[in-house]
């Protein structure tokens, strides 16, 4: 064996002894490491689970086609398939209507309708399942030939009929076979004139799949196809519609994994704290070295391969625990996606290897940077000196006019990354760079308001305690630094959640103005649902009825992006429902009822860069559509965006007479809740037999979109909590080196007559102390990160402006939860401290 490494092994033996001689500090510190590593896997594994469900899914619709014939508003004529076959001789083409579903028991379900003589050469799943199940064969005939037909997936090999419904509307399928791969979970085949009766889809399609040959045969072809298209179709590669929708919720996505780095970050303070406290209590071991010359770079590998060791134990115990709580989050993402991207069902959950090493990397730098600063410590003081704690101290205390450099430094530089960069990987880097700031600033706030805190102290006590944090400050600045970036997250997020809340109140209470709301029942997704036109003839007639809003939603692409166009015939009341970012109400109504333009949302205008005066080209089945914006609406129903376009343009454009949705507005003598009701009751009655009819009022849509809304955030508080979760560890680790590095001060004291229980007095006050000084410098941190999180990015996330709105009682919550955490975390540390021998301590003395 080399001499070089002979020496680093009798080192590292030599120093590893104190590891083993205090199990709790070692287990803290790869319990602080393990849990942030877990919140980054978790998050990760839980996005990625999503990412691949989505993707499968897609694989299932896409097979082997290779092209996809679109349209703009997400229908295809049928009469497109039959040009194709009859012009072209296109036979490797298959028309496809797709649509999500849902059973009585919630469950989500991919319905598909598809010719099945054109599926054989797209998809195998009808050809391969033509062997006998436990519910017999396949019948392709029954499929083709009798009504309400359907293949069942593998999860309902034993039902023979299944319920599922979209909005409102309910269909009962009999089973024509069931699919027996597992890979085929939650998807249910139809013929296509099936799914186009019961979607209500008579003459319409979702796509055409085509298999086009490589190379200039498969050009020209292409070339064939789109002249034959018309300009509100486009045909495009089968991956690339699946990509757009992917892309919807990355923003999403992102934003929960910058969370959940927020908790790792903790963490690396957690293993800062251990590694320098092991170093400070070998001090005089790590002297000795020094004296019998070992050298520095040798002290400063060994102490960085203990860290490392650490890290890596606290890594594969963070990826098991990782795995096991990202399994219960891929729940929480799927419920958000679902609520507000695209109908995702998540039957498996993936472990990607990508993941997992994004995990240990992130776990092992964290240690490796952690270690950084204790490691040169052990490596560059005198033997003389052999990093006694006074001249730790002492360093520490000198270093404070770099670390207000180094913390301005970064807040300058945080500051610079946010304005120069317009991406939000660039908005997340800034932030993280300014927290950093914040929490290399920490140390020197500490001195200032303990500084602050001595003229109110009354007793002997209470001075020891407030300079008892100052004097330690070298383990006291890293443990409220850890429990201050967790509570400023908490403040910060906890801001932006109830401003967001308070902008969405705002804006629903506006738009909500009407008295109720009438739709048919088949309204959800996949359905096409309006309004029979005698519905809205006899609606007109009613006694009681001022006025109405015809409303007709459709999902197009504009810019290769999905947006939702709101076909609109407002009543005089309605337009006071919608506040405007920019452009002048009363002038923009005026010219929208004249049919001389279109309003658009916010997120649309900022993504697309787009101002009240330009003009908005659409492509639409009537040809283009050329219009200026006359106002920039706020909207928070959409990311994407909306586009607010007159009925009349609509219907002359789409070719599209339907009305999806009435808002009704009561005359002044119906208002009363008592007339309101008895009007309800009395359009039910008449209008029932015309058409199946659900009748909303403001308040239940009110309810149902904040319900929807607290949904959306729950996975963000789970986040706050994890990240608290570390902190709390962080600041128990903290404590229990602090006092156990004070064990012969402790001793010195109950010696000189202090009693155990001025001891315990003393240090729950300090602890409680350092709690409140967390808590306190939480708060404008916390203020500054939800400015940030609001005007940056959500801003650049979903292009969102919110009012800033602030719960003073959330900033109460989080001191007293900081002061609480250091309280809870102290307990342990004072029981073990008690249990310590003065007379051992003295004699070591």
């Amino acid at each position: 064996m080399p001499v070089a490494v002979f020496r680093t092994r009798l080192i590292q033996r030599g120093l590893s002894r104190y590891l083993w001689r205090h199990p709790w500090q070692l287990a803290l510190a790869v319990l602080g490491i393990a849990l942030g590593v877990a919140v980054v896997l978790a998050v990760d594994l839980a996005n990625s689970s999503a990412r691949k469900s989505f993707q499968q899914a897609s694989e299932q619709l896409t097979g082997r086609a290779t092209h996809r014939i679109s349209g703009v508003a997400e229908t295809v004529p049928d009469g497109i398939y039959v040009r194709l076959r009859l012009e072209l001789g296109m036979r490797a083409s298959a028309p496809v209507i797709s649509a999500h579903v849902s059973g009585l028991d919630g469950r989500q379900y991919q319905l598909l309708g598809v010719d099945p003589l054109a599926e054989a050469q797209f998809r195998d799943y009808l050809a391969a399942d033509q062997t006998t199940t436990t519910s017999g064969r396949i019948d392709i005939l029954a499929l083709l030939s009798e009504p309400d037909r359907a293949v069942f997936p593998p999860e309902h090999a034993d039902t023979d009929q299944l319920t599922v419904q979209s909005g409102s509307q309910q269909w009962v399928l009999q089973a024509a076979g069931h699919f027996t791969d597992p890979a085929l979970s939650g998807l249910i085949v139809t013929d296509i004139a099936t799914a186009q009766v019961l979607l209500n889809r008579i003459g319409q399609l979702s796509h055409i799949d085509l298999i086009l040959p490589t190379g200039r045969a498969g050009e020209a072809l292409a070339a064939q196809i789109e002249a034959i298209l018309p300009a509100d179709l486009r045909l495009e590669p089968a991956a690339a519609n699946d990509q757009t929708t992917l892309n919807m919720s990355a923003a999403f996505s992102l934003n929960l994994t910058a969370m959940s780095l927020l908790a790792l970050l903790v963490g690396v303070f957690l293993i800062y704290n251990t590694m320098s406290f092991t170093v400070v209590q070998r001090r005089q071991l790590l002297g000795m070295l020094r004296a019998l010359g070992v050298t520095r770079r040798e002290l400063f590998g060994v102490v960085l391969i203990e860290s490392l060791t650490l890290g890596l134990i606290g890594t594969v115990l963070g990826v098991v625990l990782g795995i096991w709580l990202g399994s219960m989050l891929v729940q929480l993402v799927t419920r958000t996606i679902n609520d507000l991207y695209y109908v995702l069902s998540v039957s498996k959950y993936f472990i990607s290897f990508s993941s997992l090493a994004k995990g240990v990397v992130l776990g092992l730098g964290a240690s490796i940077v952690a270690a950084l600063l204790p490691a040169r410590e052990a490596a560059t003081a005198p033997p003389g000196v052999t990093l006694s704690r006074a001249a730790l101290e002492t360093r520490w205390r000198a270093s404070l006019p770099r670390q207000i450099a180094s913390g301005s430094l970064l807040l300058a530089a945080g500051g610079v990354i946010l304005v120069l960069t317009q991406g939000l990987i660039g908005g997340f880097g800034g932030l993280f760079t300014m927290m950093l700031g914040f929490a290399v600033l920490t140390p020197s706030l500490i001195i200032l308001l303990v500084y602050l805190l001595q003229p109110l102290c009354r007793g002997l006590v209470s001075a020891m305690a407030v300079r008892g944090i100052a004097k330690h400050l070298s383990r006291t600045g890293v443990a409220v630094a850890a429990l201050m970036i967790a509570f400023a997250a908490t403040v910060g997020v906890g801001v932006m959640v109830d401003s967001f809340r308070s902008g969405v109140i705002i804006w629903l209470q506006d738009l909500l103005s009407a008295d109720f709301y009438i739709a048919p029942v088949n309204e959800g997704e996949g359905a096409r649902s309006e309004l029979l036109p005698d519905v809205i003839a006899r609606l007109r007639q009613q006694d009681g009825v001022a006025a109405l809003s015809l409303y007709r939603g459709r999902s197009i692409r504009y810019q290769d992006q999905p947006v939702v166009i709101l076909a609109l015939e407002p009543a005089r009341q309605t337009w006071d429902g919608y506040r405007f970012v920019s452009g002048e109400p009363a002038t923009a109504w005026q010219a929208f009822s004249r049919g001389q333009g279109v309003l658009i949302t916010e997120p649309l205008a900022y993504r697309q860069g787009l101002h009240v005066g330009d003009a908005l080209q659409l492509v639409t089945p009537g040809g283009a559509l050329t219009l200026p914006i006359l106002g920039v609406i706020y909207d928070y129903g959409s990311e994407h965006g909306r586009i607010v376009l007159p009925l009349t343009t609509y219907r002359h454009y789409w070719a599209d007479d339907s009305v999806g949705s009435v808002a009704v507005y009561a005359t002044p003598e119906a208002k009363s809740e008592q007339s309101l009701a008895a009007l309800r009751e009395h359009l039910q009655s008449q209008l029932g037999p015309l058409q199946a009819l659900q009748f909303r009022s403001s308040a239940a849509i009110y309810q149902r979109s904040l319900e929807v809304f607290e949904r959306t955030f729950t996975i963000t508080g789970v986040l706050r909590i994890l990240a608290i979760a570390v902190a709390f560890v962080g600041m128990l680790s903290a404590l229990m080196a602090l006092l156990l590095e004070r064990g012969r001060e402790f001793a010195v004291l109950r010696a000189l007559g202090m009693t155990p229980h001025q001891i315990d007095g003393l240090v729950v006050l300090q602890t409680g102390l350092m709690g409140l000084i967390a808590g306190v410098l939480a708060i404008p941190v916390g203020l500054w990160l939800a400015w940030i999180l609001i005007n940056v990015i959500n801003r650049r996330s979903f292009g969102w402006s919110l009012p800033f709105e602030i719960n003073p009682m959330l900033l109460v919550q989080a001191v007293l939860l900081a002061v609480l955490a250091a309280l809870l975390a102290v307990i342990y540390p004072l029981w073990r401290q008690r249990r310590i021998q003065i007379a051992g301590e003295l004699r070591e003395e």
